[in-house]
């Protein structure tokens, strides 16, 4: 393998990271941190593609012709964080708070709230793909050499999650808040003893997961199109990373994910794109067969 194609390689295993890794931060934190088993967090993905989707369609209506294409993106992902985090936070108080320390029967409950949440979508916007133009300043390449090429809508989700990670990670370890979440995570009845709200907790830590799964799906857009079984994608790629990494553990979750994305890249290199899933499952299933609790969960005292 020449060098451009190693680091072309390597690249394409960047860019996969980014969206496993923006779709399975919000299910670490709803699974790890929460317990709770979100079969509908796929749903929640394509709700916030869905919200790009009709935020395009108003920027074009509203804005200037001359500029709107290049504008509607920053407008965009804030309100699929916005749609979604409060699509979260009602399911949550609407459902999910029923159903703590039941893991079979919340898992059940939102994987019937998933195919409701579909139905949804093929009534409203209908059972064919949608999509939203890629702004200008997003399309081409940057082209260091003439033989490697890195697209530019790539680079923009790579810096995205970049973004989104040290504001996760800002959150939930540098704010009071954060350290209100970790608590009742870890010991719900001593948090409670000591003035936590812990409904409040639980219903807002359930809405930001949602919210990121929302920016997830508004990055689904710059490269691919949407309809109502866009986040079944997703949906168990994304379990996959979680507990490959080991629950309770972001930074697990992080370097599951990239260890995935990449392997998985290098052998669809190698061999065809399913013997290259099926090589991974594969994989999996033994390093979990060796390792339950996950290969970089943390150690803790039982």
């Amino acid at each position: 393998m020449s060098f451009d194609i190693a680091v072309m390689q390597a690249f394409n295993g960047i860019s996969l990271f980014t969206i496993l890794l923006l779709m399975s931060l919000g299910l670490a934190i709803v699974f790890g941190l929460m317990g709770v088993i979100n079969m509908a967090h796929g749903e929640l993905m394509a709700l916030g593609a869905y919200a790009t989707y009709l935020t395009a369609k108003v920027c074009e209506q509203v804005l200037p012709a001359a500029w709107w294409l290049g504008a509607y993106l920053f407008v965009a992902i804030p309100v699929a964080f916005a749609v979604t985090f409060a699509a979260g936070y009602l399911i949550e108080r609407g459902l999910i708070r029923f159903l703590y320390n039941r893991p079979l029967d919340t898992l059940l409950a939102t994987w019937g709230l998933s195919l409701i949440l579909q139905q949804t979508y093929r009534s409203v916007f209908g059972a064919q793909e949608v999509s939203v133009p890629l702004p200008g300043w997003l399309a081409g390449a940057w082209e260091p050499t003439a033989d490697l090429q890195f697209p530019l809508n790539r680079l923009f989700i790579i810096a995205l999650t970049a973004v989104v990670a040290v504001a996760v990670y800002w959150l939930l370890y540098r704010t009071r808040w954060g350290l209100e979440v970790r608590s009742v995570m870890q010991n719900r009845p001593m948090a409670s003893a000591v003035g936590i709200n812990t409904n409040r907790v639980d219903a807002l830590t359930f809405a930001l997961g949602s919210g990121l799964a929302g920016i997830a799906g508004s990055v689904f857009t710059m490269v691919g199109s949407t309809n109502p079984g866009t986040g079944q994608l997703y949906i168990v790629d994304a379990f996959i990373v979680v507990v490959f990494g080991g629950v309770q553990s972001l930074l697990g979750t992080a370097m599951s994910g990239f260890a995935i994305a990449e392997t998985q890249t290098v052998l669809e290199y190698l061999m065809s794109g399913s013997m290259a899933r099926v090589s991974i499952l594969a994989l999996v299933i033994v390093v979990l067969y060796f390792r339950p609790q996950g290969l970089f969960a943390r150690r803790t005292r039982s």
